[in-house]
């Protein structure tokens, strides 16, 4: 089987700003109302910035120039209600689009979750584990600003608008003169925008780098421990730590860029008009408190222009974000797994394969054209070379992979034909991935199988001889296992795998090499518990040793995608070249290993030897 090429977001089709607006905006919906208030709070806030400057007038002329008593009280207290109106109303608006953005976020998360997690197995073949990752925690945050910072925006266009409309109001000469070099705010406003938005896309996609780095390298830390490479993956990690800097400063210049020159350009503006406004006061034709209103309108009105700066920046950040969550959500390559309306039920009585074939999706055939059928009661067994196609047979069953062609037929109904989670249940497996979560012993052995009564617990851990270590353990069946079953040995692990394959209780059993990463004296126990465990079930049995296959009622040997011959032990060394050349080659084997344990046992006193209790398995 070929390497699988990793997903990249670079491979993505990057989507117009204007259609991942409108699929933001879609998730803000449901809270409407909200936003409308925010908005409503945000244009009385605009209101109260402008009548702020025009109440700079008034104070000028009626308190300082023409000593109003009246006018002393009256816009003090004017001045305070409309801070009041301005500090309250932006403290309603900040607090809604804070609540609309959470819970956007929120629902962002669980519905890229639950798209992800119902993608098939292949999917996660193909993707790093760290990109999922970084796309569901890092891509999703910055999604969370689009529609607030949108708000804001548009809270600074409104402010601007009221601002003009105020510097028009006291002096409609001066405010063209100072308006006029407006236009040039927009250049940066959309140069740095479009830059800000790469960068940030570059920004998202390194995030996904680091988080797939950290949980390779964490995952496997026990190799690089082994092997000595502290120092290489902590380089590796500087080394993509120091591009994600990189990228951020980049991002923090064109911001800063883009807030300089727009406030350059006010301040341009600010020139201009104090010299001709100033112009006006010393001719006459202008008095002191309108100018100082007029200026004071100005000044305000250049601080919204540069905040929009600063929420395009917050946009940009978020379409980017966007791009990246979107491609899994409405990618529609990426259909999730299909389900039929059928219920399994009744006991199991047939699986069929005709026909079937599969091929990866470079084009290689995994299988190819087999047919086989497993009646109730059976065991089989299926070996061959490495790369046979053996796992690959058994995945087609629960549907981790759907055949190419052919059809697979249980108790005479098709595979897609079930639902799922229904084919699922009537399916244990047992492999030689010993996957553990980080829970207690009891909620590893009752995963997925909801309320589970003690005693079924404790009988099941009997059967798969696991009683005995547990109780040892520092908290017995509640004891927390670690990540990945890290607290226990390989053989406790797959004896608690099997502990769930017992509870789950399915009618049809399917073992994958589950004692091929197991040494001699785990396996022999762990071989006991499987053989408690296949009691009374019909069974298909991977295995790499033969001389645990002898039993079988059948055993099918594979090559190449096919089954090149299928009989008993007896039949397949008289019938089947392959067959024989993989048992002579396993007695061989099984003979020094033989020898060796002899020699072993012999040395008294040998600090390497392996002592065969239960506890080392």
């Amino acid at each position: 089987m070929s390497s699988p090429q990793k997903t990249t977001a670079s491979q993505q089709v990057n989507p117009s700003s204007f259609a991942l607006f409108k699929r933001c905006i879609h998730y803000f919906k449901p809270y409407k109302l909200r936003i409308v208030i925010a908005v409503i709070a945000m244009l009385i806030a605009g209101v109260c910035n402008a009548g702020a400057a025009w109440l700079v007038k008034p104070a000028l002329d009626d308190i300082f120039l023409n000593k109003d008593e009246r006018a002393l009280v009256v816009i003090p207290l004017l001045f305070i209600l409309i801070t009041f109106g301005k500090v309250s109303t932006r403290l309603i608006q900040n607090y809604l689009m804070q609540y609309c953005g959470l819970r956007v976020l929120e629902t962002l998360r669980e519905e890229l979750f639950s798209k992800i997690i119902m993608l098939p197995v292949r999917f996660y073949e193909n993707t790093q584990v760290g990109m999922l990752m970084s796309r569901i925690i890092n891509d999703v945050i910055a999604i969370r600003t689009s529609l607030p910072a949108l708000v804001m925006l548009i809270r600074q266009v409104i402010t601007m608008a009221s601002l003009i409309g105020v510097a028009f109001y006291q002096n409609t000469r001066l405010a063209f003169w100072a308006i006029i070099v407006l236009p040039l705010a927009f250049y940066p406003f959309i140069y740095f925008g479009r830059r800000l938005r790469k960068l940030g896309r570059k920004n998202q996609e390194k995030l996904a780098d680091i988080s797939t780095l950290l949980q390779e390298i964490l995952s496997g830390i026990r190799v690089v421990k082994a092997f000595g490479t502290e120092e290489k993956e902590a380089s590796r990690f500087d080394k993509d730590n120091r591009k994600l800097l990189s990228i951020i400063l980049k991002q923090c210049l064109a911001g800063e860029f883009s807030s300089a020159i727009m406030e350059m350009v006010g301040a341009i503006g600010i020139g201009i008009v104090l010299w001709f406004g100033g112009m006006q006061v010393i001719t006459g034709q202008s008095d002191p408190g309108t100018f100082f209103s007029f200026v004071t309108a100005l000044v305000m009105l250049y601080d919204p222009v540069k905040k929009m700066s600063n929420s395009n920046n917050e946009i940009q950040r978020a379409l980017a974000g966007a791009e990246r969550v979107f491609a899994i959500l409405d990618d529609p390559a990426l259909e999730v797994e299909q389900s039929g309306a059928k219920e399994v039920s009744g006991p199991f009585r047939e699986l069929a394969f005709n026909n079937v074939s599969f091929a990866y999706k470079d084009g290689t055939m995994a299988l190819n054209n087999i047919n086989f059928t497993l009646r109730q009661g059976e065991r089989v067994a299926i070996v061959g070379p490495s790369g046979a196609g053996k796992t690959t047979f058994v995945n087609l069953i629960p549907r981790f992979y759907e055949a190419r062609t052919g059809e697979i037929l249980l108790n005479g109904e098709k595979l897609e034909n079930y639902d799922l989670a229904s084919l699922r249940r009537s399916i244990a497996i047992v492999s030689q991935d010993n996957f553990l979560f980080n829970l207690s012993v009891a909620e590893n052995i009752t995963y997925g199988m909801g309320d589970v009564s003690e005693e079924v617990i404790h009988n099941a851990a009997m059967a798969a001889f696991a009683h005995d270590f547990i109780t040892t353990m520092p908290e017995g069946y509640d004891t927390v296992v670690g990540e990945r079953g890290v607290m226990l040995s390989g053989g406790q692990k797959q004896r608690l795998t099997i502990a769930r394959a017992i509870v789950k209780d399915a009618p049809l059993l399917i073992l994958d090499e589950a004692t091929s990463a197991l040494d001699s004296q785990a396996e022999r126990i762990v071989q006991m518990a499987l053989e408690n465990l296949m009691q009374n079930r019909t069974s298909i049995v991977i295995a790499h040793r033969l001389s645990t296959v002898i039993g079988a009622d059948r055993i099918l040997v594979m090559e190449n995608g096919t089954i090149a011959a299928q009989g008993t032990h007896e039949e397949l060394l008289e019938r089947s070249p392959l067959y024989s050349r993989l048992y002579a080659m396993q007695f061989k084997l099984e003979e020094v290993k033989e020898l060796s344990v002899e020699i072993g046992e012999a040395v008294q006193g040998d600090p390497f030897a392996e002592p065969l209790v239960e506890k080392e398995a």
